[in-house]
């Protein structure tokens, strides 16, 4: 097992030290505010490993909270819901270091908060184990051993039910998606939309439909995302675990940034809230990309429209367009080829493939 430094050392922003013999413990710095927390054993070679104080006894919610922001592969949306979840159970009085608690708490809540709160924790028991094992000395190897099988154990303790067999998926013909276009050109009413709302609605389904970016890609785009290779303007999104991956644009999409940076006259993040003054504002959340997307869905006919349908949109009118399945999912950003087939219902066929129909 590789050595640490006894003195000091550095987890994404987690300090683990040695205060002595008798006593390992972590702590978070929060200014000149310390928050104790973590593994706390007893370093005497002489005591089993049953004699380690009890999970039950620590207050890791700091740890993973502190672990959590400063994690830079996960996006601010996913952050948000991870805490929030680590929050919502800690809130019951609940301990994350208590297994059964856990368990049953899990049972009590939707399929998505139990996902995002069984990630938050494995992302705990990871750092705790990192940080065991950097603290490690001949003295007390057995001892971190065993904090170290209850760290790995508590990754299994949320059990995750997987959908079986395969799901429809929505997605808008070519048709529906010029009518959700043409319907941020009007309000509810049937009345003209006001420019600037009409500007920024239609981009942001453009951004999402027309360029396949997630929601979260979607409002961390940049102004200087957009940039012209030759005579071909492509963004550069920034992705799930920070993977960057460079997006070809049609020639109207990118007009419509250029003509909607001329017309909010800003620098920074392209996609922004607008007030009742129609003043816009410096951002915004994923949740107001959501509510565009289901009030001009609900125009159309398709209230229940998500912003992820108008990702598979995009991907689905590339298939039947020709496009191959390997470039589909590198414009996506997928890891893998069979995520794409996943996500768009097909079966992966390398002997016969679109491209083979296609003239070209």
């Amino acid at each position: 097992m590789r050595r640490h430094d006894p003195k000091s050392h550095n987890i994404s922003g987690l300090k683990g030290r040695i205060l002595n013999d008798s006593e390992i413990y972590l702590s978070i710095t929060e200014g000149e505010k310390g928050v104790k927390t973590g593994l706390k054993m007893s370093g005497n070679s002489n005591k089993t490993s049953s004699e380690i104080t009890s999970f039950q006894h620590l207050d890791p919610g700091p740890f993973v909270i502190q672990a959590i922001q400063n994690d830079p592969t996960l996006q601010p949306s996913t952050k948000h819901q991870y805490i929030k979840a680590i929050e919502n159970y800690l809130a019951t009085g609940g301990s994350l270091t208590d297994p059964v608690a856990l368990a049953e708490y899990a049972l009590t809540v939707g399929n998505s908060t139990r996902s995002f709160l069984a990630a938050a924790v494995t992302r705990m028991a990871q750092e705790l184990e990192m940080l065991a094992k950097g603290s490690a000395t001949p003295d007390n190897i057995d001892i971190i051993q065993a904090a170290v099988f209850r760290t790995q154990a508590l990754q299994h303790t949320i059990k995750i039910r997987q959908p079986q067999g395969n799901r429809a998926h929505s997605w808008l013909t070519w048709f529906e998606a010029e009518q959700l276009l043409d319907a941020c050109q009007r309000r509810i009413s049937g009345k003209a939309e006001i420019r600037i709302f009409a500007q920024r609605d239609r981009l942001a389904i453009g951004l999402m439909m027309a360029a396949g970016l997630r929601r979260e890609e979607a409002a961390n785009l940049q102004f200087t995302d957009i940039v012209k290779q030759d005579e071909r303007y492509v963004l550069n999104v920034t992705g799930k675990g920070a993977k960057s991956r460079v997006v070809p644009i049609n020639k109207r999409l990118a007009e419509a940034i250029i003509d909607w940076q001329f017309l909010v006259d800003a620098e920074g993040l392209i996609l922004r809230s607008l007030g009742r003054n129609k003043e816009p504002g410096e951002s915004i959340s994923t949740t107001g990309l959501y509510n565009i997307v289901q009030k001009r869905g609900t125009m159309v006919g398709k209230p229940n429209l998500q912003p992820h349908d108008l990702r598979r949109t995009y991907a689905e009118l590339g298939r039947r367009a020709g496009v191959p399945i390997s470039q589909i999912s590198k414009l996506l950003g997928h890891a893998s080829l069979e995520t794409t087939q996943e996500y768009l219902n097909i079966e992966l066929d390398l002997e016969t493939t679109i491209s083979d129909f296609v003239p070209f």
